[in-house]
């Protein structure tokens, strides 16, 4: 794929360009529907390990029931206010 050099044609000038060599179009396009095809088919799964079609292995749990979190028989102190009058911020 050649660059053709700036040249003067029949009295007028001409800039460079970019000039695609014979058959590079089609053959641009064919490797884009090959890579196209490549990535469709590369979603597929193929055939199942084992079982019918459509049969997948699930995978397993690994949670206990019921769920247990630390601090849950002794729960820290909820807070409380540390003086017995309201404060008032809508003052300046």
């Amino acid at each position: 794929m050649p660059w053709v050099e700036e040249h003067e044609r029949d009295g007028t000038k001409v800039r460079r360009y970019f000039r695609w060599a014979p058959g590079a179009r089609r053959d641009l396009s064919i490797l884009v529907l090959l890579g196209i095809a490549v990535a469709g088919y590369g979603g597929t799964t193929g055939t199942a390990s084992s079982g019918g079609p459509g049969s997948r292995s699930r995978p397993t749990s690994t949670a206990t029931y019921p769920v247990h979190f630390e601090g849950w028989d002794d729960p820290a102190p909820t807070p409380r206010p540390t003086v017995s009058y309201p404060i008032r911020f809508d003052t300046r």
